[in-house]
């Protein structure tokens, strides 16, 4: 007699949903990476969003198609009419056997300037309904430097614990051993097409082995690309050394504190003596209600990290134009001299 499989209960089917496998790479067809690419530049330099619509299988994500949104508006009605028309849009994939399982966002950005407060509380909000969720940030202007500025983010598992709980203070950020390169979390991108898409696209190669693209590669002109990563890089510079400047404002209001706790006990001990020499009960060292034991509230660091990991994106950015363009350069070298 065969083996019967064991009958698993809800609770444990629950708990092995609940440990699925953690998000190892991200499958994109060809046919959504150029409709988001289409659509980023078709309104470039403005910035835009759209939403990706998938199957999440095991450790991939697959993303499968996809449909821009509406410009956004401040009116309310306006925002209401954008979040009918993309249940209106699901309703109609839905109608035609298309996938309309919602499994992130994608968003276009300006120089690598994407990572803010308003793209993790975008997180945070899709993350109440979707567990896995990616966004694909696309980058128009880099990608006229010759480079597919394509990445999958995610947020960090303990960033967003303590996001959920609003505590930024040194020592919670020590306690999880968390640091500014631990808020997002990259996901690789892999490209797939059907091979009926791939025979087709064989077809179009061009016979020669060299296309317009790869010519537009050499431009050794890389000076508006460059000078706009080095004003943005200062502007961040700037923010930074405020929020640098709170955080000294508090640490001298802190002293102060401190300054003043110690006089008053000073004063609070002479007293007391005074007070057992007469006969009478003393008072309590520490009084709750008096303001100087009041403990002052220390400055989130959520900004503060956020500017360091997009001052780590400008110099990464810098450095890699700066890069390519001394290989131009020796190659143009090479070639006057031939």
């Amino acid at each position: 007699m065969a083996n019967q499989a064991p009958i698993r209960s809800f609770l444990q089917a629950a708990k092995a949903e609940e440990t699925a496998p953690p998000l190892r790479v991200v499958q994109m067809e060809g046919l959504v990476i150029l409709k988001i690419i289409k659509h980023c530049k078709d309104f470039s330099p403005a910035l835009v969003t759209g939403q990706l619509l998938g199957l999440d299988v095991g450790s991939v994500l697959e993303v499968t198609n996809c449909f821009p949104f509406p410009v956004r508006e401040e009116d309310e009605e306006l925002e209401a009419e954008g979040a009918n028309y993309q249940l209106e849009m699901m309703r109609c994939l839905r109608e035609v056997n298309v996938d309309n399982n919602t499994v992130g966002w994608y968003q276009s950005t300006l120089l690598g300037s994407y990572q803010t407060v308003e793209l993790i509380e975008t997180f945070m909000n899709y993350q109440e309904n979707i567990k896995r969720c990616v966004c694909i940030i696309y980058d128009p202007s880099k990608s006229n430097q010759g480079v597919l500025a394509l990445k999958a983010l995610k947020l960090s598992d303990s960033f967003m614990e303590l996001y959920r709980n609003n505590n930024f203070t040194g020592e919670k950020l020590r306690e999880k051993n968390l640091t500014w390169v631990d808020i997002f979390e990259e996901i690789p991108i892999k490209v797939s097409n059907s091979p009926l898409i791939s025979a087709f696209m064989k077809e179009l190669e061009a016979d020669s082995g060299v296309t317009q693209c790869d010519l537009d590669r050499l431009q050794l002109s890389t000076k508006p690309y460059m000078e706009r990563n080095l004003e943005f890089l200062m502007e961040c510079m700037d923010d930074l050394s405020q929020e640098q400047q709170k955080f000294q404002y508090h640490y001298r209001n802190v002293a102060r504190q401190q300054t003043q706790q110690q006089a008053w006990l000073q004063k609070r001990r002479v007293e007391n003596m005074a007070r057992k020499a007469a006969g009478e009960e003393p008072l309590p060292e520490e009084d709750p209600l008096n303001p100087i034991f009041k403990p002052l509230p220390e400055p989130s660091r959520l900004e503060t990290f956020l500017l360091t990991n997009q001052i780590s994106n400008y110099c990464n950015q810098i450095n890699g134009v700066a890069g390519l363009s001394f290989n131009r350069l020796y190659l143009m070298k090479a070639l006057h001299e031939n």
